[in-house]
């Protein structure tokens, strides 16, 4: 969403089966950096730092060369892959020669070995082709297809889909830049969400990748092998120069924070448990009033790509729970990144995790959970009147909303370590359930007239922070301001930033922006007049 971002890699990390290692050869290559600070990151004489199937990759007079012949073919494509680092903000330098077919440099790539096999890779290639209607585009390989033109500017929204929106200049004009029998260099420049690349010092594209859900922050380098006809294709003097040291930290001293939102597959029908819909509007309520934020939405549940979660400061779930909560199969990763101190927010029944381990593990990290035959979760009118001096209580005005508002929470003893921000008294009816797992129980019956927690928040002593809240059923709800406006600085809380004096600014959502990313299509004579007259009662 936002246009701008910064973002942040390891230069040298090498992962090998899990380890962090740090090559020396790359090292010393980083320190015989040019004066315009570009390091070269292929020695000249060996595939040290590089992993490509060694029946088609080698080196010869400085060069790496792919080759395939006819009585040695690849199945599919395939690429050799710099393992030196993931870098993310970066340029970089590429001299390369073609004899026949098709080629392209990979940048902010990724690898899906289970599924496409060894040294595959997709993501952004700066395409190499023998059709010159090709060579110089943007394409992404396994990943959306042709992204933008030589040419043309283009920018790509949530639909996944590129636009044009402007114009570098004629494609053949930029065509004779081009030399098709020799030498040429590529220039690639990723900055934030734009992509930038020049041939022989003539700029070719410009994308801007607005598409939060499938745009790459970071990722691998890697040279493309195409499947086909016999080819060679030779790369030299590579080069890459990632931001300087200076700028990462003025660019970390401004606090800019990574949240990644987490979206379960659609679930209850119309308006209702919007997993995705509720945070793309969330994400795009913070990227316009926060500019520190930079929010990125995963559909349909865990991100396939683990990469994705680097460097997220908070993880926000909105999810189905109990046996279907998309943590559970990933519960190692979610460990690990809260160990680091990374915070977690769990919205509705995302707030559910079977006893046990899960269970726990959101007890630990969130500060409550909703533990079956112990909590409940009936439908009921909410009055928040009160609210403590906390920061995510900030611009929350007292208000009342209907919603499958769970209660009875499983808490640590005491409370201890947690606040609650939203409370209210159930009505007694609600507590008037036969016995079972999300009903009721004897202590939830004798409970009646006592307040219960519905928004709560905790501080963990290894620095992460947490977030439940229990409200979220309908859809609609978002467009009450306080409703949103709490949940909206429990996030920023989360994410270690300053909660502002009035709340986490937003404009309240009209019906239309309401219906944008539903799950499943709107019925006949759905009564949306209705619903935007309560919203005008609720905001006036």
């Amino acid at each position: 969403m936002k246009k701008t971002r910064a973002r942040k890699t390891a230069f040298f990390r090498l992962s090998v089966l899990g380890v962090g290692l740090i090559l020396p050869s790359l090292v010393a290559a980083a320190i015989a950096a040019d004066d315009e600070g570009f390091a070269p990151i292929f020695d000249g004489k060996t595939l040290d730092g590089w992993d490509g199937n060694p029946a088609f990759w080698r080196v010869e007079q400085g060069t790496i060369i792919g080759e395939t012949t006819a009585e040695n073919p690849t199945k599919g494509n395939t690429f050799i892959i710099w393992r030196g680092g993931r870098p993310s903000d970066f340029e970089l330098k590429v001299e390369y020669r073609m004899r026949n077919h098709n080629s392209g440099v990979q940048v902010r790539s990724f690898e899906k070995p289970e599924e496409w096999g060894k040294w595959v890779v997709g993501g952004y290639q700066s395409d190499i082709a023998e059709n010159e209607r090709y060579h110089g585009i943007l394409y992404g390989e396994r990943f959306r297809g042709i992204l933008c033109m030589r040419g043309d500017k283009a920018l790509i929204g949530d639909d996944h889909k590129p636009k044009v929106v402007g114009k570098i200049g004629d494609s053949k004009e930029l065509a004779k830049h081009i030399k098709s029998d020799g030498w040429n260099e590529y220039h690639i420049v990723c900055k934030d969400n734009v992509i930038k690349h020049s041939i022989n010092g003539q700029q070719m594209i410009e994308l801007t990748d607005n598409d939060t859900e499938m745009r790459r922050s970071e990722g691998l380098i890697a040279l493309q092998l195409h499947a086909g006809p016999p080819m060679q294709v030779q790369f030299r003097n590579i080069r890459l120069k990632e931001i300087p040291a200076a700028d990462q930290t003025m660019k970390q001293s401004s606090a800019t924070k990574k949240v990644v939102f987490i979206a379960g597959p659609k679930s209850h029908g119309y308006n209702g448990h919007e997993h995705y819909a509720g945070c793309m509007l969330l994400a795009k309520c913070l990227e316009e009033n926060v500019p520190e934020v930079e929010a990125t939405v995963v559909k349909d549940g865990w991100p396939k790509d683990p990469a994705v979660l680097e460097n997220a400061q908070t993880i926000v779930i909105f999810c189905d729970g109990g046996g279907r909560h998309v943590m559970i199969p990933h519960m190692d990763q979610l460990g690990k990144l809260m160990d680091r101190g990374a915070s977690l927010v769990c919205l509705h029944y995302g707030v559910e995790a079977p006893k046990g381990k899960p269970g726990d593990a959101l007890l630990a990290w969130t500060g409550g959970y909703f533990e079956t035959h112990w909590s409940v979760n009936p439908y009921w009118t909410a009055k928040f009147t009160e609210f403590p001096d906390h920061p995510v209580s900030r611009g929350v005005t007292p208000f009342e909303i209907d919603d499958e508002w769970y209660y009875h929470m499983r808490f640590p003893e005491g409370m201890k370590g947690v606040t609650p921000i939203l409370t209210a008294i159930p009505p007694d009816k609600t507590r008037e359930r036969p016995d079972g797992a999300h009903s009721g129980n004897p202590v939830v019956r004798s409970r009646k007239g006592m307040p219960e927690h519905l928004l709560w928040v905790t501080q963990r002593a290894d620095g992460g922070r947490g977030m439940g809240f229990t409200g979220g059923h309908w859809h609609y709800n978002w467009a009450n301001d306080s409703f949103r406006t709490a949940v909206l600085n429990g996030i920023v809380w989360a994410t270690g930033l300053e909660v502002p004096a009035d709340g986490v600014p937003s404009k309240t959502p009209t019906v239309k922006e309401l219906k944008v990313n539903q799950d499943y299509p709107e019925p006949a004579n759905y009564d949306w007049q209705k619903i935007g007259r309560q919203i005008d009662e609720w905001n006036k």
